[in-house]
């Protein structure tokens, strides 16, 4: 069988929601929580829709809040497919909220989620190839591939059966902690 192969945009999807106090934490901005299931829910949408597949969330990196949002603003999350491996997907999301009154647009968080195509018996599914056609594109594509050996060399270093923590101790120095083993 040949490899099929899908563009970013294939992928793409835009969600806007009104944020509505029901959303807001105590300090009356919008709760954190509600932004990632929003972040999922894009994350899961755009992975399923290149894949043609169910697809699960296998990990987020970091997410920094960098604006507030307001009750009564647009949020808008655009997701598009960054990197494909075998089964797996990382899916970029940007997250702008809008004032409706003044139309300022604020940057709120951008972040990568992890996703994993698979069939009806829980197994991986191989997911179609990726076709990029410009330089943001293999931009993302390596930064998604530096992050996952990256995520996989720290995994190896600090597991139990290898962590040395002696070769650490010097390091520790400068950090608010107080080491008594």
């Amino acid at each position: 069988m040949d490899q099929i192969f899908k563009k970013p945009e294939d992928s793409e999807i835009i969600l806007t929601e009104l944020m509505l106090p029901s959303h807001s934490n105590f300090s009356g901005k919008i709760h954190g929580g509600f932004i990632l299931s929003l972040m999922d829910k894009a994350a899961f949408a755009s992975a399923s829709k290149f894949s043609g597949e169910y697809c699960v969330t296998a990990s987020v990196n970091r997410v920094d809040f960098l604006n507030s949002i307001e009750v009564g603003e647009l949020l808008t999350l655009r997701a598009q497919v960054n990197y494909v491996g075998n089964s797996s997907m990382v899916v970029g999301i940007r997250v702008e909220s809008q004032n409706i009154r003044t139309g300022e647009v604020k940057h709120c968080n951008s972040s990568y989620f992890s996703m994993v195509a698979k069939d009806e018996n829980g197994k991986g599914v191989k997911v179609p190839g990726l076709i990029i056609s410009d330089k943001n594109g293999i931009r993302r594509f390596l930064r998604s591939i530096k992050h996952i050996k990256m995520r996989n060399k720290r995994k190896i270093e600090f597991s139990a059966e290898n962590f040395e923590a002696e070769k650490y101790k010097d390091v520790l120095k400068d950090y608010n902690v107080k080491i008594e083993i």
